[in-house]
């Protein structure tokens, strides 16, 4: 599930030369990426972690790290740089890249734990960085829901219209597909048609043969809206029937 494409990190060395003098003291300033990600995040990631969500979580985090060029702190590419720097000396001095990287990276981890459930903190709570953070919940919730995503897809394999409207039956079948990819599921087109077209009534088996055997593809936004007319032709035929039938009986 990696995300990123970037050459593998390396470790820097334990200690670097440097020609200044050696500093007790460096003042670190927070990038002003930094400050909006802190002040935008709770705006942009409108929803707290949970099991069910943590694709979507995921994404939407990914995103906006990603987009401030923040994102190698939770892949782990943007390493921690050596606290102390060598002087031409030989003394040692402290490094101001260590000190912004740790003044960053404790900031990250506090804006992911104010999108992450009470349920879910305690699991996280202890760990340091926002790298680690990022590959725990990778780990805690990747084969939950792929568990998730195939009981899903039982559910849109056995899904029946029965006695539904047209309506409810094809917000049923969208309901499911929405679930089965917010958990990181993956559905095409053709799959989708499948499974609504099984799940007619017989009264419908003209309509699945003319679907069936279309030579050109259809979208499911055009299927939805032929199925909402076939219904009404189905049911208008059925009033039809009926009146007719009233119509002979008094008659005789």
């Amino acid at each position: 599930m990696g995300d990123s494409t970037a050459s593998a990190p390396s470790t820097p060395p334990a200690a670097a030369l440097t020609s200044e003098a050696p500093t007790t003291s460096t003042d670190v300033v927070i990038p002003p990426t930094l400050k909006f990600l802190l002040a935008n995040i709770k705006n942009v990631i409108n929803v707290q972690l949970l099991p069910e969500n943590y694709p979507t979580w995921r994404f939407a985090i990914h995103k906006l790290f990603a987009a401030n060029n923040f994102f190698g702190y939770l892949d782990g590419m943007i390493l921690c740089p050596p606290k102390h720097l060598l002087t031409a000396t030989r003394q040692l001095t402290l490094n101001p890249q260590f000190s912004t990287w740790t003044l960053i990276y404790q900031n990250l981890s506090v804006a992911l734990f104010s999108t992450i459930s009470l349920s879910i903190l305690p699991y996280i709570l202890m760990l340091e960085t926002s790298s680690s953070i990022w590959k725990t919940l990778e780990q805690r919730f990747f084969s939950t829901n792929r568990s998730r995503v195939i009981q899903l897809k039982n559910e849109l394999h056995s899904l029946s219209m029965l006695n539904k409207t047209m309506t409810d039956y094809l917000a049923s079948s969208k309901s499911i597909v929405d679930n089965i990819r917010a958990a990181g599921g993956t559905l095409d087109n053709e799959d989708i048609l499948h499974y609504i077209l099984n799940g007619l009534p017989p009264s419908y088996q003209s309509f699945k043969t003319t679907i069936r055997s279309s030579l050109q593809p259809i979208s499911l936004d055009d299927l939805y809206s032929l199925l909402r007319s076939e219904e009404v032709h189905q049911t208008t035929d059925v009033v039809r029937e009926l009146s007719f039938s009233n119509t002979s009986q008094s008659d005789g």
